[in-house]
C-alpha cells in the first residue's frame, strides 16, 4: 500500500519521512533500545533520501556495506605507531563508518517498503552482508591488536577470536530458530505464539546491541581501556548466547511432534 501510494505521486522529503514513520515494522518484544530508538529513526531519514534519489534497496545495502567495510579495513590496516595503539582519529573514523553503515542497514528495508515490498534476493543479500560484517569486524580487532596494541600477554588475542565465534554462531542460530519456528507454524496452519518482552528487557539487552557496541571503537586509541570494554561486551554476548540457546532449544523441543523410534529421532540416517 505504501509503495503504491508513492508510486502515483512522489511526495517531498518530509512527507516521505512521515509516511515511513507510519509504515514501520512492529518492534520485536524486548528489542535493544538503540536499534529501535536511534538507528531505526536514522535509517528512516536515510531511506527517504535514498528513495527520492532513485536508489533500490540493494543499492542501499551496498552503500551500507561500503561504509562498514571501509571502517573495518581502516581498523585492520591503521598505521602502526609503536605499542601506544592507533591514533585518536582512527577510533572516530571507525565508529563513524560502522554507525553510518548500520543506519543504512536499517534504511534498505524501509526503502523496500516505500517501493512496495522487499524480495527474497534482497533479504538474502542483507543477511550475507550482516554475516560478513559480524565476522570481519572481530578479525580486524585481532589484526589491529596484534599490530599496534603492544600486548604483554598474547592471551588477549583470544578475545576477538572468541567474539568472532560468538557472533557467528549467534547470528546463525537466531536465523535458524526463526526459520524453524515459521516452518512449524506454517505446517500446523496456526499463528505463531507472540513473544514476550518489556522495556526492562530492552535495556538489559543493550550490551548485545550492535549500535551500542560500535561506540567502543571510539577509544581504540587507548588499548587498555578498549580491551577492557571489548572484553566486557564479549562476556555479555557469550552469556546471552548460552542462555538464548538453552531457551531456543527447549522452545523448539516443545514444538516437536511426537517422534516414533523408527523415525530416527527426526534426523537423517
Amino acid at each position: 500500500m505504501t509503495g503504491q501510494l508513492l508510486g502515483r505521486d512522489r511526495p517531498g522529503y518530509l512527507q516521505t519521512v512521515r509516511i515511513l514513520a507510519k509504515a514501520q515494522k512492529t518492534v520485536a518484544p524486548g528489542a535493544p533500545a538503540y536499534s529501535v530508538l536511534v538507528n531505526r529513526r536514522a535509517g528512516r531519514l536515510l531511506a527517504a533520501a535514498a528513495y527520492r534519489a532513485g536508489l533500490t534497496p540493494n543499492m542501499v545495502s551496498a552503500v551500507s556495506a561500503l561504509f562498514t567495510l571501509s571502517a573495518i579495513v581502516c581498523l585492520a590496516f591503521t598505521p602502526a605507531e609503536g605499542p601506544a595503539g592507533p591514533e585518536v582519529w582512527v577510533g572516530l573514523v571507525v565508529w563513524g563508518g560502522l554507525a553510518v553503515g548500520y543506519a543504512f542497514d536499517s534504511a534498505d528495508g524501509q526503502v523496500a517498503r516505500l517501493r512496495g515490498g522487499g524480495s527474497l534476493s534482497g533479504e538474502w543479500l542483507d543477511h550475507v552482508l550482516d554475516s560478513l560484517k559480524n565476522s570481519s569486524l572481530h578479525l580486524a580487532v585481532l589484526v589491529c591488536a596484534y599490530r599496534t596494541f603492544g600486548l604483554e600477554d598474547p592471551v588477549w588475542l583470544l578475545i576477538p577470536i572468541g567474539y568472532c565465534l560468538v557472533d557467528g554462531v549467534g547470528f546463525f542460530t537466531m536465523i535458524l530458530t526463526e526459520q524453524l519456528r515459521k516452518t512449524h507454524f506454517l505446517k500446523a496452519g496456526a499463528a505463531a505464539t507472540p513473544r514476550s518482552g518489556s522495556r526492562l528487557k530492552s535495556l538489559a539487552l543493550l550490551p548485545t546491541d550492535y549500535g551500542i557496541f560500535c561506540f567502543v571503537f571510539l577509544v581504540v586509541g587507548a588499548p587498555a581501556l578498549f580491551m577492557g570494554l571489548y572484553t566486557l561486551f564479549f562476556a555479555a554476548n557469550l552469556a546471552y548466547l548460552m542462555l538464548a540457546c538453552v531457551k531456543w532449544f527447549r522452545e523448539l523441543g516443545r514444538l516437536d511432534p511426537a517422534v516414533r523410534p523408527a523415525d530416527g529421532g527426526g534426523r537423517n540416517a
